[in-house]
C-alpha cells in the first residue's frame, strides 16, 4: 500500500492512498463508506497493521462511484513529505556503507576502521520537506552542500530493547530520504549542524507499508545531480541492516510509532569525489529508492527562499 500525504493549493495537508494515477483521500473514503478514517499520516500510523487492513477493504469494497467521489488525479495534488512534521528527530545513521566509509576517511577525517556500532546522529522535524521542494543553500555558512540518497525505516509500534530476530515486526513502512550535509559545518565532531539545517532532510514522495517490500536487505537506491548518477548501491551492502538498528537503537531510546530511521548512504557523495564536487543553487537532486520512487528536490540560494 502506497500513503501520502498531499494537499490542493494551499489546504491543509491530507492523508491519501495512492490508487494509479489517482490519490484516495482517506478520510473522505472513510466518511462515504461511514467507517471512519484519519485525516493524517500520524494518526493512521497509530492504528498499525489494522488500521492498514481496515482501508484496504474499504478500498475493495467501494464502487467507482464511491472512489471517483473521495479521489483526484495526482497531477492535481501537491505531494509533501509522507509525515511533514515528525514527532520526533529523525535518527540518521552515518558510515554504515563499508565504500562510503572508505571516501569518508579520505576527504573528511572519519575513521578507516568500520564501526564496531551503528553511528547515530539526529535531524530535526524542522529539516523535512517534500518531494519537489527547495534545499536552502546558505553560502555564508557552507561551501560544501553535499548529498546522500538513504533508505527511511518508519517504525509502527512501541519498542524497547527489541530482539534483532523481531525487529521487523516493529516497522511501518519505507520511504525516500536525502540526507543533505553541508561537510564545511561538523563541530568537534559533532553532526547535528553539519546535517540538521532547515530543509536538509528531504523526504517522499510516498510511504510504501511493509508488506509492499518484500526485501527491504535488498534493494536498489541510487542518485543524480542534474541528470548525472553519482551514487549506485544495493541495501544489502549495510554494514548494520535495518535489525541491527532497531535492536541498536531500542537499547537506548523507546522506539514509537512515526519514529524515522535513515538508514545511511552509499558511497558516490560530492565530498568522496576527486576533484569534489558540492551541490550549489540551479542544482536538481533526485534519490531513488526500488519499489519506493524518486524524491526530486531543487537547490536554491537562501537569499532567492526569502
Amino acid at each position: 500500500m502506497k500513503l501520502v500525504t498531499y494537499r490542493i493549493n494551499h489546504t491543509p495537508a491530507r492523508l491519501g492512498f495512492v490508487e494509479g494515477e489517482m490519490i484516495v483521500d482517506a478520510e473522505k473514503l472513510g466518511h462515504i463508506k461511514q467507517s471512519p478514517l484519519p485525516d493524517n499520516m500520524l494518526d493512521f500510523i497509530d492504528l498499525g497493521i489494522d488500521g492498514i487492513n481496515h482501508a484496504i477493504q474499504l478500498l475493495n469494497t467501494a464502487t467507482k462511484e464511491e472512489l471517483l467521489d473521495c479521489s483526484i488525479p495526482m497531477g492535481n495534488a501537491t505531494l509533501m513529505a509522507p509525515i511533514p512534521k515528525p514527532r520526533k528527530n529523525i535518527f540518521g545513521i552515518g558510515l554504515n556503507y563499508t565504500e562510503h566509509v572508505a571516501e569518508s576517511a579520505r576527504t573528511l577525517d572519519t575513521s578507516k576502521e568500520l564501526p564496531q556500532e551503528p553511528v547515530v546522529f539526529s535531524k530535526p522535524t524542522s529539516a523535512v520537506i517534500g518531494p519537489e521542494g527547495n534545499i536552502i543553500h546558505n553560502q555564508k555558512i557552507t561551501k560544501q552542500l553535499d548529498y546522500e540518497v538513504e533508505l527511511a525505516v518508519i517504525i509502527g509500534k512501541r519498542g524497547k530493547n527489541v530482539p534483532k530476530e523481531e525487529a521487523l515486526d516493529y516497522v511501518y513502512g519505507y520511504t525516500v530520504i536525502n540526507d543533505i550535509s553541508a561537510r564545511d559545518c561538523r563541530r568537534a565532531g559533532q553532526w547535528i549542524v553539519s546535517k540538521g539545517q532547515d530543509t536538509f532532510a528531504p523526504m517522499g514522495p510516498v510511504l510504501v507499508t511493509k508488506a509492499d517490500i518484500k526485501d527491504p536487505h535488498n534493494l536498489n537506491l541510487s542518485l543524480k545531480l542534474n541528470g548525472e548518477q553519482r551514487q549506485n548501491s544495493n541495501t544489502k551492502y549495510m554494514l548494520f541492516n535495518i535489525n541491527d538498528l532497531i535492536h541498536d537503537l531500542s537499547t537506548v531510546f523507546t522506539l514509537e510509532p512515526g519514529d524515522i530511521i535513515a538508514t545511511g548512504t552509499p558511497a558516490g557523495v560530492g565530498a568522496g569525489m576527486t576533484p569534489q564536487s558540492f551541490m550549489w543553487p540551479g542544482d536538481v537532486v533526485e534519490a531513488t529508492v526500488e519499489g519506493i520512487g524518486t524524491l526530486r528536490n531543487y537547490v536554491v540560494d537562501s537569499e532567492a527562499a526569502n
